[in-house]
């Protein structure tokens, strides 16, 4: 790699697509939505590396306060690998987290790539999928839909994240294609969650509840409002309940990453997250 030709740089919304594009190539198949929603948190964190006007490499390295941020993307054209692009870029996509600290979803094939660079082994995430089975639940919760970002629901969203999600929740939740449902018990949030359309069916994310039951009522009530097809789920494997719902729901292990953290592992409430939002931004 000869570093006159090669020039990194932050990403514009038409490449931020074709990076989206790449990963739905590798076979992560992003929602359809996933672009314009990802770059409202950070947009200066999807970064790309350049020969002339060709992208060839990416990376997201998306800030979301003073302590946090998430890695996605990383992707070298297959042409471009095994030349230092990818390195290259993955050094800036680190400097732009700076010293927070910074969590990923890692392919079985990169984990040991992600270790040599500092990140230490959290726990699996596994993705189900397949068309699900028709489950009749009994009502744990009362369903209604989840079109705005309320004060309730981001402090309810801050108990599984590691940092608030204002900027994302407000693209996420409303974007086009994209149903939410919240659940509700005497008046409090118990749980919500988010379906949307993705490459190849469609993808619930997130799935949080206070309980097995009000998950199943909310996944099921996803399922209705994707209205048929594939359906994809990514649950982390230490949550029993979560990959005992997937089963449940009929769908079978097709993917899975190892959730992995640079720096102190964030203190979540992993034993209510049934359905991770994105392997690409967390």
């Amino acid at each position: 790699m000869e570093a006159t030709d090669y020039a990194i740089r932050a990403m514009t919304g038409a490449e931020i697509e074709e990076a989206v594009g790449w990963a739905a190539a590798e076979g992560w198949n992003p929602g359809d939505r996933d672009a314009s929603c990802f770059s409202s948190v950070d947009p200066e964190g999807f970064i790309g590396g350049f020969l002339g006007d060709r992208m060839i490499a990416s990376i997201s390295v998306v800030n979301y306060d003073t302590a946090f941020a998430f890695l996605g993307f990383y992707i070298v054209h297959p042409d471009f690998r095994g030349q230092g692009y990818g390195y290259a870029l993955w050094q800036a996509g680190m400097g732009h987290a700076g010293s927070r600290t910074v969590g990923l979803d890692g392919v079985v094939a990169e984990q040991e790539n992600y270790k040599r660079s500092g990140f230490e082994y959290a726990y699996r995430n596994i993705r189900f999928g397949g068309v699900p089975k028709a489950l009749s639940v009994p009502e744990a919760a009362f369903l209604k839909p989840l079109t705005a970002v309320s004060d309730e629901l981001l402090a309810y969203d801050r108990t599984f994240f590691p940092a608030p999600r204002d900027r994302f929740l407000d693209a996420w939740i409303p974007a086009p294609g994209h149903a939410g449902i919240a659940a509700t018990r005497e008046g409090v949030l118990a749980g919500y969650v988010l379906v949307r359309p993705c490459r190849s069916g469609a993808k619930i994310g997130p799935l949080f509840a206070d309980d097995a039951a009000v998950a199943r009522q909310l996944a099921v009530a996803a399922i209705d409002a994707a209205g048929g097809g594939e359906i994809f789920l990514d649950v982390p494997e230490p949550t029993a309940d979560a990959v005992a719902l997937a089963r449940e729901l009929g769908l079978e292990p097709v993917f899975e990453t190892a959730r992995m953290y640079r720096g102190p592992a964030p203190d979540i409430d992993l034993g209510r997250v049934y359905g991770v939002t994105s392997f690409e931004l967390g």
